[in-house]
């Protein structure tokens, strides 16, 4: 994939899964959590920890399940 594509597809809220080449899958919560340079591609995960990867090795990006929000009790 290429930057663009990758934009088109985490526009929106979230979340996302981004799967690449080698078989990884990131979860991502939001669009946010990702950073599009030229010539890398920057996850960083719930704990704050990153993942560098280049655009080509994304396969695909789907759309993840949004979590219903709960009333407290």
């Amino acid at each position: 994939m290429n930057r663009v594509l990758i934009r088109q597809q985490l526009s929106g809220r979230g979340p996302f899964t981004i799967r690449t080449s080698g078989g990884r899958e990131f979860v991502v919560p939001h669009s946010e959590f990702v950073l599009i340079g030229h010539h890398n591609l920057v996850i960083e995960d719930k704990n704050g920890l990153l993942d560098i990867i280049g655009p080509m090795h994304v396969v695909s990006i789907r759309p993840g399940r949004r979590r219903k929000a709960t009333a407290a009790n």
